[in-house]
């Protein structure tokens, strides 16, 4: 690929219907965006795919894509355990070459508004794309959920969407649009159906808790086990090598086993610690196709080729 290569992970609520998220990609398609990946998880209900290519192009493919969510998902029929505000819950853009984050940002706000535009859906910018101080973490701008922003968008006007008016779209919700550094997503299950057993561990290793610095976390009943679900936002500076010795010693403080572990979308080349235990623990992880730059030179065929 030549020119400035942008990352986007738009990520949508549903993971049980295969038809539907077809659809997704068919209407993502188009010159200069390339798929990496995509993941379909029915206990999350949730769906995660990777696109990279042109940022022009990129945007455009989001935002239909975005357009054929609102189109098919029905948020009041839909539930999960994953938190989420919309059809189209998050469009993160991150940069990958020939791009700083703060162009990012400026993408984010281009889609989010083209998204307002032409679908109907409110936005709330987040991360380096915050229009406000207070919704640069993600965990704010989604509290509540669909359900409960649904209700505290009509009372409270400081959670109010950046780009919209005084409702949700009735069935699509909100959209969170974004922009930040390539983040890790780090799934790690237990052999325990104990969410509170997860619950716990969560807390311990959240930065916002004092854990370990800048990550996130969220503890989940997934495929009949307790999962910890954790958000590496800057790799460079928290390696997973440290977040899997917190893991190991907080397994052991709560006598827990770990039963196995999943990268969730790519990861970059820099954080692929190839000696490391917690590669060795990982579920299914194929080199050639799950590293970013790795499969940026052998894309995804999209459905229908």
């Amino acid at each position: 690929m030549n020119g400035p290569i942008v990352e986007c992970v738009p990520n949508f609520s549903e993971g049980a219907d295969a038809a539907c998220i077809d659809a997704i990609l068919c209407a993502m398609r188009g010159e200069g965006v390339y798929l990496l990946d995509w993941t379909m998880d029915a206990d999350h209900n949730r769906s995660v795919v990777t696109i990279a290519g042109a940022p022009a192009a990129v945007v455009e493919a989001a935002i239909r894509g975005v357009g054929k969510a609102v189109e098919l998902i029905d948020l009041t029929r839909k539930q999960g355990t994953h938190p989420r505000i919309g059809a189209a819950d998050v469009i993160p853009f991150a940069p990958v070459s020939g791009l700083r984050l703060e162009q990012c940002a400026l993408l984010a706000r281009q889609a989010g508004l083209e998204i307002w535009r032409r679908f109907g859906v409110p936005i709330f910018f987040y991360e380096a794309a915050a229009a406000r101080p207070d919704r640069a973490n993600l965990d704010d701008v989604r509290k509540g959920q669909f359900e409960g922003l649904r209700e505290a968008v009509n009372k409270d006007p400081s959670r109010r969407p950046d780009l919209g008016g005084l409702s949700l779209h009735p069935t699509a919700g909100a959209c969170a649009v974004g922009a930040r550094k390539i983040l890790v997503t780090y799934n790690v299950s237990f052999d325990s159906a104990d969410v509170a057993l997860v619950r716990a561990m969560a807390r311990e290793i959240k930065g916002a808790s004092g854990g370990v610095k800048a990550v996130r976390a969220l503890g989940v009943l997934a495929h009949g086990r307790a999962q910890l679900s954790i958000n590496i936002p800057d790799f460079e500076a928290t390696p997973i090598s440290q977040v899997y010795r917190k893991l190991v010693a907080l397994a052991a403080k709560h006598k827990a086993q770990i039963a196995g572990s999943e990268i969730v979308g790519l990861l970059p080349e820099a954080a692929y610690e190839r000696e490391s235990d917690w590669i060795r623990q990982l579920s299914r992880f194929d080199p050639e196709t799950k590293i970013l730059e790795r499969r940026l030179a052998a894309p995804l065929r999209w459905p229908g080729d």
